[in-house]
């Protein structure tokens, strides 16, 4: 395992054990360095703030980077964050793309939050037919990861 490994992994650590300032000392270098899991890790506890005063406008930056770079769960998290209207102004097109983009990477959640705004017409056009496909993915890949 390299330095950055150990780091990471150390980081990663400190954050499952809710050592949160700790976690936020380990991850934010190795999230500068470009580290799609810190970054998302960092961006999370910037926006409960856990271990950090809460900061929305770092929350989104390392939400987008970690997202960008292609890390389901923080597309997920970007996704969220413009469904709820998190830090940033509620855009359910916006939503519905990140979702979408972890979705394809067989993210459950993704999936299930996709299956309900096609249901609704939320964010995407009405459609029934995409509704069931997305909804019928989600228990898919939700029964394969439990």
């Amino acid at each position: 395992m390299s330095g950055l490994d150990m780091e990471l992994a150390s980081g990663v650590a400190a954050f499952e054990a809710k050592e949160f300032a700790r976690a936020m000392q380990l991850l934010l270098p190795l999230a500068e360095r470009g580290d799609p899991q810190a970054q998302y890790r960092v961006a999370v506890m910037a926006q409960v703030g856990l271990g950090v005063v809460k900061n929305c406008a770092n929350a989104v930056k390392w939400m987008r980077a970690a997202a960008e770079q292609g890390y389901a769960l923080a597309q997920h998290g970007l996704g969220f964050m413009y469904f709820q209207g998190e830090c940033t102004k509620a855009d359910p097109a916006e939503a519905a793309k990140w979702f979408r983009l972890a979705a394809e990477q067989g993210l459950a959640g993704s999936q299930a939050m996709l299956a309900t705004m096609y249901e609704k017409g939320v964010g995407v056009a009405q459609d029934a037919a995409e509704a069931a496909s997305w909804r019928k993915r989600a228990e898919t890949d939700a029964g394969a990861t439990s």
